[in-house]
């Protein structure tokens, strides 16, 4: 997919405000979860584990994350939509714009109702932008991307992925705790719901959206994340 092929065909106005609405939201319910200060998604955990380390805004480091796995498609053929490219920039500047409108969390109730509230957005957003069918996000192509070369299921290669950005970021003084476990648990039942909410009603390879919103037995450590990957026929589950 090439990032100007999906904008051809019916509906294109709706999917357009389905893919921003979906990244802007994502952007948001990526911040509720740092104000809830319970544990973020898998990437949002290096994602603030760098911005500690390098005084940038998670935000600013969320663009920079995803340029840089965008760049590790390269290598392995794989083809952007626009769904990609704005992925990038619009969830890390909807973030930023969150957390600075959003102030910290007074006491543990408030924080408490803010890891589920963020969680269920998050898997809004998600059945929002990957229904608009553009493209995957980079996090979601580098694990397709790696399926293919390795040969490895996509859960295998997901699990991997995430364990490895969980890991980091905890290193780097990223926040793990329940809301991390909680958002394993429940992001992929999240997204399929949502994603059979804002199908748009054009012929689509319904196994490909399902596949993304796959509910994945993973660790603590499990994402999250964004971008409706291509699966190829025959891929191997474990």
């Amino acid at each position: 997919m090439s990032i100007a092929s999906g904008l051809r065909g019916r509906h294109l106005t709706r999917r357009l405000v389905q893919l921003y609405a979906g990244l802007a939201l994502y952007g948001v319910s990526a911040a509720l979860l740092v104000r809830g200060g319970l544990g973020l998604e898998p990437w949002g955990v290096l994602h603030q584990g760098l911005a500690r380390l390098t005084g940038l805004s998670i935000g600013v480091v969320s663009i920079i994350v995803g340029a840089v796995v965008l760049l590790l498609w390269i290598p392995m053929r794989q083809r952007p939509g626009l769904g990609t490219v704005s992925n990038v920039f619009v969830i890390g500047l909807a973030m930023d714009a969150t957390l600075a409108l959003i102030p910290e969390p007074g006491g543990l109730p408030v924080r408490i109702a803010l890891m589920p509230l963020g969680i269920i957005l998050n898997g809004a957003a998600t059945g929002l932008y990957i229904a608009a069918r553009f493209g995957p996000g980079p996090r979601d192509g580098l694990m397709t991307g790696l399926h293919r070369r390795t040969g490895r299921s996509i859960r295998l290669v997901r699990t991997a992925i995430e364990v490895a950005v969980v890991a980091a970021g905890f290193l780097l003084g990223g926040s793990v705790g329940v809301g991390t476990v909680l958002y394993a648990l429940t992001i992929g039942p999240l997204a399929q719901l949502f994603l059979r909410a804002f199908a748009v009603t054009e012929p689509v390879v319904k196994s490909v959206m399902e596949s993304v919103a796959e509910p994945v037995a993973r660790p603590v450590a499990a994402p999250g994340s964004a971008g409706a990957p291509e699966v190829p026929a025959g891929a191997r589950t474990l």
